[in-house]
């Protein structure tokens, strides 16, 4: 009986032992996978591009459906339209809008871009609220490859794709409710007014502040790099703008002028690429069908600039006897009754 006591205390014994080293084991692996998981940091999906299309960037304080969102872009869109010179030459504008379509399919817009090509020397380019977007022929001219023209294209993009303009928009407008009480005294008439005058203005949708511009290059450098092109592009030619602005004051456009492209936003930028783009063994930099674009442009506005139409100021060569002159000098209609030739008179002492 002793014996067997024993026997079973042994066993006990060993068994607890094992059990113990077991539950140890497993602590122990515990341990190592959450201290690998520590060295391991969890990757953030706005800088993961192989993340695009299945994260919302777009997130925030938004008074703004996606809805009233377009709504708001293609009226806006359309004042621009009746104020600007679009160029329609069929050639560019599809140029243009395939580099453009390309980018927004790469990107995590919600929305449809409508794109289009402004006859204007401004080296710029802006998309408004809910995916109308328009690049001047400044911006064209002014890339030497299609790769520079995609960059500052992505970078437009992301604003919208980031809803960038309303959530900006929504911050201001959050602003003045909380202060009605204090302007209730010049009328619910003034205060209206005012936030029509807001919304007549695209400046308002367009001039970011620095974070939000941040936010731009870093899911403009995911969007230019998911469709091919070159990311180090995008670097290059705002330190070509950078530059153009140091030698002559006034040539950067007044959007980017606003929040220019800073020594350590385009560090940032180099140190996005380095860390966050894998590099790749081949990137598109640019094509023979955009110099043949560009060359196209050149022609189109250079024709335009030696022979306007209905120009009212261009010189115009007269024929000699086309008509006559009266005292005040302004030309008189010839008669179909009147001879051409010049009549001599005497003169009479």
């Amino acid at each position: 009986m002793t014996k067997n006591l024993l026997a079973t205390l042994v066993t006990a014994t060993l068994l607890s032992g094992v059990v113990l080293a077991k539950e140890k084991a497993a602590k122990v692996t515990d341990e190592e996978k959450a201290s690998e998981t520590a060295d391991k940091p969890i990757k953030d999906k706005k800088k993961d591009p192989e993340q695009i299309g299945n994260r919302d960037v777009g997130k925030g304080v938004n008074l703004y459906s996606i809805e009233k969102e377009i709504r708001l872009g293609k009226g806006l869109a359309q004042e621009i339209e009746r104020q600007a010179k679009i160029v329609d030459d069929p050639v560019i504008a599809e140029y243009v809008n395939r580099i453009g379509q390309n980018l927004v399919r790469n990107s995590d817009a919600k929305v449809p871009f409508t794109i289009k090509v402004i006859d204007n020397e401004q080296v710029n380019a802006f998309a408004l609220p809910g995916g109308f977007f328009f690049v001047n022929s400044g911006l064209i001219l002014r890339s030497e490859s299609e790769s520079e023209l995609a960059g500052v294209m992505a970078h437009e993009i992301a604003h919208v794709a980031a809803r960038h303009g309303t959530r900006q928009a929504s911050r201001g407008q959050l602003v003045n409710l909380a202060t009605i009480p204090l302007i209730f005294v010049g009328g619910w008439g003034g205060y209206g007014a005012r936030q029509a005058a807001s919304v007549l203005i695209p400046v308002g949708f367009l001039s970011f502040s620095r974070g939000l511009e941040s936010e731009a290059d870093l899911l403009g450098l995911q969007y230019l790099y998911k469709a091919g092109y070159d990311p180090t592009a995008f670097v290059d030619f705002f330190e070509k703008l950078q530059s153009d602005e140091k030698r002559k004051r006034g040539t950067m456009a007044k959007v980017f002028s606003s929040h220019p492209p800073t020594d350590d936003r385009i560090a940032n930028s180099q140190k996005n690429i380095e860390k966050i783009l894998e590099a790749k063994t081949e990137y598109e930099v640019t094509t023979s069908e955009f110099n043949d674009v560009k060359n196209r442009l050149t022609m189109l506005l250079n024709k335009r600039k030696v022979d306007p139409k209905d120009d009212p100021g261009k010189p115009r060569l007269k024929k000699p006897g086309s008509g006559r002159v009266d005292s005040d000098g302004n030309e008189k209609p010839r008669t179909d009754d009147e001879d051409e030739r010049p009549t001599l008179k005497r003169r009479t002492n």
